[in-house]
């Protein structure tokens, strides 16, 4: 069964932590072992797994993606304006994959999923796959 999440980004760049949605659509799953696949269907936003304890990890990536691609460039050809985020999603990439153990997301102790906003605010759905194995 395939699952989605909905979200309503509030900034032109943002990570949200939907760690606590995906693991309720894996206990739903009823699957105890094998693993999760979360996809972002959009080509300026993406999905990672990174640290959740600390949320200045989470402004320093969103700080240095914006100095390295910064969003206003005359070099950018694309005429919507967005190719920044472009580029950021493609750096950051639009799927994970998670291992599953007794109905858990095998995350480490100081990790969670982030859903990476890079041209908001947006309506987004997140796809979510649990597959048994």
């Amino acid at each position: 069964m395939i699952y989605e999440i909905t979200l309503r980004t509030s900034k032109r760049s943002q990570f949200i932590d939907i760690s606590r949605e995906v693991q309720g659509i894996v206990s739903r799953s009823g699957v105890e072992e094998g693993i999760c696949v979360v996809y972002v269907p959009h080509t300026t936003a993406g999905i990672t797994i990174n640290e959740n304890a600390d949320p200045t990890v989470r402004k320093d990536i969103v700080s240095y993606l914006e100095k390295y691609v910064p969003w206003k460039e005359a070099y950018f050809e694309h005429i919507e304006g967005n190719s920044a985020a472009h580029i950021k999603s493609s750096l950051i990439g639009c799927n994970i994959t998670v291992i599953v153990k007794d109905g858990r997301l095998l995350l480490g102790q100081w990790q969670g999923i982030y859903f990476c906003e890079f041209d908001g605010p947006r309506n987004r759905r997140v796809i979510v796959k649990v597959l048994e194995g």
